[in-house]
């Protein structure tokens, strides 16, 4: 540019300052391999993030925005386009809005209901949390009796001994008996992502000893999320919460409690669901992804957000709400599933994720 040719040197004629431009003719090219280079060059950017280590302020700033960056993008381009977020606190029964601030830090947990990868990302967007996904003593689940058959004891609509008033409902399955989670492993986002809908790894498939909860939280310079499902639902109640916790006394003391609890609406004929309930045989949850994608009408779910002063990390919290009686091995789970069912207006059953891994055995067995 000769505005700059000052700049040039006079032996050479080589300008040393501006940067260097590709030939005419070109631009086309780079147009059309435009969506591809900016892709490489988020992977090479994260990559380079990766080995900032002896920096780890720096690290963390860096692959947070990278993370939130490339998080909120995703959902946007699979139809996302705005997702309502509230924080709500219990008032006689109901939720009622807040402007409490809610805002984890290292160390504090994030206890959500599990329906899809979607959560996941979000997470990811606002808070760049550490994911931890849960190790199990055994996936060998034996079948437990069926249930003797019982006639339906409520029916809506007219008893006029046809149609529906006279349908007994199926043989039930009782649910399966609890098999314990010996510890958890810390995994990366895409890892998480991937994790979608399966059930917890079994202790002897994994070569990593599994770290307690406690362990992975103390040593963790960002929040940590937990899915005390332990796998997904379809979204329509939450599955029974696992004894993921352990003994620990309430009200917490040494860390922050955050819950919060995700709906999403059900499918229409031009918008598929968003939960992803049963895992894809190859590259999960991709073919989902693609469906949601392909969606011909606005995607919508809403994230409600448990008022911290009613966690049960807060000084005010009253243990007597939720447990009358009985012995419970795991009183947080009981308490974060009774405190997102409330905000969430969702209901709770007694199947858990052992359930779900004898339904998977089912329903491959079917399509076979």
């Amino acid at each position: 540019m000769e505005k700059f040719s000052a700049f040039r040197d006079p032996g050479t004629g080589i300008q040393p300052f501006l940067r260097p431009i590709p030939t005419s003719g070109s631009e086309w090219l780079i147009t059309a391999t435009a969506p591809i280079a900016y892709a490489l060059g988020a992977y090479r950017a994260s990559v380079c993030c990766s080995h900032q280590s002896p920096l780890p302020p720096l690290h963390r700033g860096v692959t947070h925005l990278l993370t939130a960056f490339l998080s909120r993008l995703a959902l946007f381009l699979v139809g996302l386009y705005w997702i309502p977020v509230q924080v709500v606190q219990r008032k006689r029964g109901r939720a009622a809005l807040t402007k409490e601030p809610w805002s984890p830090k290292a160390g504090d947990l994030i206890v959500s209901n599990w329906a899809s990868w979607v959560e996941i990302l979000w997470l990811a967007f606002r808070f760049n949390p550490v994911f931890v996904v849960p190790v199990c003593e055994t996936l060998d689940i034996p079948s437990p009796a069926k249930s003797t058959s019982s006639p339906i004891s409520r029916a809506p609509g007219r008893r006029t001994g046809t149609g529906s008033a006279a349908i007994s409902s199926p043989s039930a399955r009782s649910p399966s008996a609890r098999v314990r989670i010996v510890g958890f492993q810390r995994v990366s986002l895409l890892s998480m992502i991937s994790r979608t809908a399966q059930p917890p790894i079994p202790e002897d498939s994994t070569t990593a000893k599994p770290g307690t909860l406690e362990a992975i939280r103390s040593k963790s310079d960002r929040p940590v999320v937990i899915f005390p499902e332990c796998t997904t639902s379809n979204g329509r109640a939450l599955l029974r919460f696992a004894e993921v916790f352990g003994d620990v006394k309430l009200p917490v003391m040494r860390y922050k409690v955050f819950i919060m609890c995700v709906r999403y609406d059900p499918p229409t004929a031009f918008a598929p669901s968003l939960s992803h309930s049963i895992p894809s045989s190859f590259l999960n949850p991709l073919p989902h992804i693609f469906k949601v994608a392909s969606s011909l009408a606005p995607l919508t779910l809403s994230i409600r957000l448990l008022a911290p002063s009613e966690s049960p990390s807060s000084g005010s919290f009253l243990l007597s709400e939720f447990l009358t009686g009985g012995s419970y091995p795991d009183p947080l789970a009981e308490c974060c599933a009774a405190l997102m069912a409330q905000i969430g207006h969702v209901k709770r059953v007694g199947l858990g994720w052992e359930d779900k891994v004898a339904f998977l055995r089912l329903y491959r067995g079917k399509r076979v």
